[in-house]
Order: structure tokens, then C-alpha cells, then sequence
């Protein structure tokens, strides 16, 4: 898995097909998407434009999807994985994850999809399928050879630890909410004890959140004095000093741009390297803040508490 991907979560459908053909174009292997972002055909589009053109063969892509939350009973879990793979025009994921660790009401995706959080009425439905049901599936997934790699997203070490208990195929890559202002060290640690690959989402904290109105107050990562006085040392954005913040500590990263010059640059954030001292400098700025917690939704939803 490349430590630097493009993440397709507010791509909107529109560019969708056009914006992963030329990341792809631009160097980017991995491609990060998920059954709620909605535009999982259009991705799969500009996949197969750039594998018609011979940019890239196939097993060159690392391509992720997710499971949502109202396929968490076994059956549905695999239905919905072929359905995924179908609308992406594949035949196998490189890795897919659970997205939460939420299992609500089945929704037919006939009836609506992507289903996300809310029924027909705007309420909440929870639906009582354990974790290890859904793990299961994914494992039968890996068997029939649609999924490469299995693995958690939004996941507390609790569970990651109850999932070893009975996990045939154990998880490979766990994606987690990680910036400065959220640096997780103790998952962190955990991870890597247990030879699990890290994922970090929301590289740039808060700056995803602004249109929605969801970055629950804090300031702009970007606009901070120790990104900025490390970012004109190296001659570097400040996006590319947050991005190898991570990668240079084997965590990857999906940051999304729908500005083809901010993609270029983003790929590129591999070319210098961080000191220690402003690695901790960039570290020192953590105050735990969760921009991405299901429990602002539906408090019965706190699965980080």
C-alpha cells in the first residue's frame, strides 16, 4: 500500500471520473473510497479510462472501499461488497474496511444508496449485528478472492483487540481521524505492536469540515506558526509538512484536491524530510480534537467514549 493516496470522500460525482483519472495520471496508486461517498461508479470511470489507455495495469492500483453501516449482517455484507465491485467495474478491492464499528437497520440499495445515517423519517436505527458476524463476511470476501486485504476503520483498541480473539484472517490496515490536533499516540503504539498497517484521514484536520460547518470551532492547521515557520524552511506548503508529518512516520495518508495543482503537490510531499524537533513541534499542537465522532450524530452512537 503507497503511503500516499487520493481520497475520494467530497468528490463530487461530476468530477468524480475526470479527478481520479488524472491523480492517476499524476503518479497516485492508491485510491481510498467507501460505499457512502456516492461516487463509486464515476471513480470506477476514471480508473478504467486510465487502464485503457495503459497508464497503469491493475495490480499497480491499491484500491480501497468500505463497508457502510447498514450492511453489517453476513449476508448483506457480501451482497453489498459485490454491488461496490460492480460499480467500481473490478474484481477484487485491495483492501476493505468496516467504516464504523456501527451496525444500523438494513436499507435495500435498491430503495436508496448510498443509505447513510438516517432512515425514511431523519431517525437514527440501530440494528443488533455484532462485530465478529461482519468480520466473518469480510474474511469469506478475502476466500473468494474479492478482497485482497481485509481491515477497521474508526476502530479504539478494545475492539481491535477483541477482533484478534477470533480472527481467522487478521485485520491489515486500520484508518483512523489523524492530524496534529488529534495525534492518537496510544493506537498508534498498539498498531504498531500488532503489525497493523495505519491509515490517517482528515491529514489537514479541520480544513475538510469548514463547508460543512463541522469543525467544531478550531483554527485552521494551514494557519498555525509552527507549520508555518517549518513549511518556509523546507520551502514546502504547509499541506506537504502535515502530510509527511505522517508518512515519514509509516502512516499513510488520502488526502483529497479537486485542484490538479494541490494533487501534484500533495504526491510530492515525500521529497523532503522532517527533524525530529519539528515533528514534535507539529505533535505539540494535539488537543484531542474529533472532528469525525458518530456520537455528534446520535449520542447512542459514541464509540470513542
Amino acid at each position: 500500500m503507497p503511503l500516499v493516496g487520493f481520497g475520494l470522500w467530497k468528490v463530487t460525482k461530476d468530477q468524480c471520473a475526470d479527478t481520479v483519472y488524472n491523480a492517476i495520471k499524476a503518479g497516485y496508486r492508491l485510491l481510498d473510497g467507501a460505499g457512502d461517498y456516492g461516487n463509486e461508479k464515476e471513480a470506477g470511470a476514471g480508473v478504467r479510462r486510465a487502464l485503457e489507455e495503459g497508464i497503469v495495469k491493475r495490480e499497480e492500483l491499491f484500491i480501497t472501499s468500505k463497508l457502510w453501516n447498514t450492511f453489517h449482517a453476513h449476508d448483506h455484507a457480501k451482497v453489498a461488497a459485490k454491488l461496490q465491485l460492480s460499480l467500481w467495474g473490478l474484481d477484487y478491492f485491495d483492501l476493505f474496511l468496516i467504516h464504523f464499528p456501527i451496525s444500523l437497520q438494513y436499507v435495500d440499495p435498491s430503495h436508496r444508496y448510498p443509505p447513510e445515517w438516517f432512515d425514511d423519517n431523519g431517525k437514527v436505527q440501530l440494528q443488533n449485528t455484532p462485530y465478529h458476524e461482519t468480520w466473518k463476511a469480510l474474511e469469506e470476501l478475502v476466500d473468494e478472492g474479492l478482497a485482497k486485504n481485509i481491515g477497521m476503520s474508526n476502530a479504539a483498541g478494545a475492539l481491535i483487540l477483541d477482533v484478534l480473539r477470533y480472527a481467522r484472517i487478521e485485520p491489515a490496515v486500520l484508518q483512523i481521524e489523524l492530524h496534529p490536533y488529534l495525534t492518537q499516540e496510544p493506537i498508534l503504539k498498539l498498531a504498531k505492536l500488532l503489525g497493523i498497517a495505519v491509515t490517517g484521514y482528515s491529514s489537514f484536520g479541520p480544513q475538510g469540515y469548514y463547508e460543512l460547518g463541522s469543525h467544531k470551532g478550531s483554527s485552521s492547521l494551514f494557519e498555525r506558526d509552527s507549520v508555518i515557520q517549518i513549511s518556509k524552511t523546507h520551502n514546502k506548503s504547509p499541506a506537504q509538512v502535515l502530510l509527511r508529518w505522517a508518512t515519514q512516520r509509516g502512516i499513510a495518508v488520502v488526502p483529497k484536491s479537486n485542484t490538479h495543482a494541490r494533487l501534484v503537490e500533495n504526491l510530492d510531499s515525500g521529497s523532503f524530510n522532517l527533524s525530529q524537533e519539528e515533528i514534535d513541534k507539529i505533535s505539540a499542537l494535539n488537543v484531542n480534537l474529533r472532528l469525525n465522532d458518530p456520537a455528534d450524530i446520535d449520542p447512542r452512537l459514541a464509540i470513542f467514549a
